[in-house]
């Protein structure tokens, strides 16, 4: 079984390359976002320590964390986002590590793809066999992320300048999937990738 990274910005479609991947390949998906609000919810270790640092203001009326609450606070202040960043993803990288020796054990699976927005800095290359990098031009990213998410300018500036610019993942990615036009076009990309 083959481990690939996937990484890229906001708004590059990394959710429609995954949805991609799952439909035409023998792949296992799993997505650090998903693994980090898993371990947010009542009962999980992430849950403790963010609850500890951040206070009973990020809770809403069920004491789960308000994850636009939470947004708020550390998109407004980095120091913030990097001590929020520091309490979870130590843990969503472990899950993600023994899942991925759960399926090289089991040997179902051609490949499994790990979807992290911080997989460059987290340094998943440890985990992965390589990693690739999502590419949308800027101004189609901003597009999207309007009118799928109605984002304001100010809102997405802040998200952008939060993330690595486009040559650092260029330069820490095997390959670059161009997924600015087409389905077609992204699929016969990811096709040629895992034919070779």
């Amino acid at each position: 079984m083959k481990v690939i990274g996937i990484t890229g910005g906001i708004g590059s479609g990394k959710s429609t390359v995954l949805n991609l991947l799952k439909e035409h390949f023998h792949a296992y998906i799993i997505m650090a976002d998903d693994v980090a609000k898993e371990t947010m919810r009542q009962g999980n270790a992430g849950y403790e320590k963010v609850v500890e640092f951040f206070g009973d203001e990020i809770l809403d009326d069920t004491k789960e964390i308000n994850r636009e609450k939470l947004s708020k606070i550390v998109f407004a202040q980095s120091n913030k986002r990097i001590v929020l960043n520091s309490l979870i993803h130590p843990l969503v990288k472990n899950i993600i590590l023994n899942k991925v020796n759960e399926l090289r054990i089991a040997d179902t699976y051609d490949y499994m793809f790990i979807e992290a927005a911080l997989l460059i800095e987290d340094h998943y290359d440890v985990i992965c066999d390589e990693m690739w990098y999502i590419y949308v031009p800027e101004d189609i990213r901003r597009q999207r992320l309007k009118e799928s998410r109605g984002y304001s300018d100010e809102k997405m500036d802040s998200i952008f300048a939060s993330q690595l610019d486009e040559a650092a993942y260029r330069q820490a990615c095997a390959q670059v999937i161009e997924n600015g036009t087409s389905i077609e076009h992204t699929l016969a990309q990811l096709e040629n990738l895992l034919k070779r």
